[in-house]
């Protein structure tokens, strides 16, 4: 058998996610049913469209920061569960509303909830999830938790309409960039780590400690995203490669790619980001500029950076296997791309 030395990144990086599952799953497992039971409705639609995104797969990367956070905080108590699957049903329903302003045909290898049922059921079944989630967060008694959900609700909206604007826009500056996904990202992702700080009580500083280490790590994982855009494979993403150029949408890589531009590629980019619609040729013209500009390693060096600063903000919390379990995920998140 090979020791963990030996194996390649991907498999070190999917056996680290595997490991953070295992050591959860039953608390998982408490998480999954709570989001079956709180999915139900007497319309019929309603949890059919819920259940086709909810069960489509995905790492459930969010609620397991959630469950880890808490078990690394010494919470001792039952409101994490509904803490995770408040987080879950946050991110579902975003799920539900960007594929819907993105017209991206697939969500994890399945047909979008839109492409199956239409789009006004779609928004309005995400509206149900948002109502969930928001009784599941009252229903954990704690004010606090409160305004930090709702308030990451309300970033993660202001994110989006912040990069639908700024659709096509080549000025976009990649600090203007970061800020996009911050909102848009990793404020679930800070959010779904401080909340459990805040039931256990934690002081302060592990507090903020907790939300540094979800925001970083969600910094990367957009990052990731975006450089799998590029390079990756539809049935590794779930989605066809090459959305994000067709919806028009200035990512990292193609930041990078303009940054470095010659005359006549900064022509390419300002024609093809003018155009309505974007081929199959522009993309491999695309794919060839970044290519050639080391575009998607810049950008994968740039998600090293946070994945790095991710595990930093784990320090002030004694080691132990929770705490190397997250420093781990870092890893899964930042080797996707491998």
């Amino acid at each position: 058998m090979l020791n963990t030395a030996m194996k390649p990144k991907g498999q070190m990086a999917d056996n680290a996610m595997t490991r953070l599952e295992e050591a959860f799953a039953d608390d998982m497992a408490q998480v999954n049913a709570l989001i079956i039971e709180r999915m139900q409705s007497p319309v019929g639609m309603i949890p059919d469209l819920a259940s086709h995104l909810v069960s489509a797969g995905g790492k459930r990367l969010r609620p397991l920061i959630t469950l880890a956070s808490a078990d690394l905080a010494g919470y001792r108590g039952d409101a994490h569960y509904k803490l995770a699957a408040t987080v879950e049903f946050i991110h579902s329903a975003t799920l539900l509303h960007d594929d819907i302003v993105d017209g991206s045909p697939l969500r994890r290898g399945k047909p979008a909830a839109n492409t199956v049922w239409g789009n006004s059921a779609s928004v309005l079944v995400g509206d149900f999830l948002f109502a969930r989630a928001f009784s599941l967060m009252v229903e954990t008694g704690r004010l606090r938790v409160l305004d930090i959900l709702a308030g990451a609700s309300s970033i993660i909206a202001e994110g989006e309409v912040r990069q639908l604007a700024a659709i096509a826009n080549l000025d976009l500056s990649e600090r203007e960039y970061m800020q996009i996904i911050e909102a848009k990202t990793a404020e679930l992702f800070a959010s779904a780590a401080r909340v459990s700080a805040v039931i256990a009580d934690l002081p302060d500083d592990k507090e903020e400690a907790l939300d540094r280490y979800g925001r970083e790590l969600g910094l990367a994982f957009q990052l990731v995203d975006d450089a799998l855009d590029y390079v990756g494979h539809a049935a590794k993403l779930g989605k066809a490669v090459g959305d994000d150029f067709r919806e028009g949408k200035m990512t990292m890589p193609v930041a990078k790619a303009i940054r470095c531009a010659d005359p006549q590629e900064q022509a390419f980019w300002i024609k093809t980001f003018g155009k309505t619609r974007r081929t199959d040729d522009d993309l491999a013209k695309a794919m060839a500029l970044i290519k050639r500009h080391k575009a998607v390693e810049a950008t994968l060096e740039q998600a090293a950076i946070h994945v790095r600063n991710a595990k930093q903000a784990l320090q002030c919390f004694a080691p132990g296997k929770t705490r190397a379990l997250l420093e781990n995920v870092c890893d899964f998140v930042i080797e996707r791309s491998v």
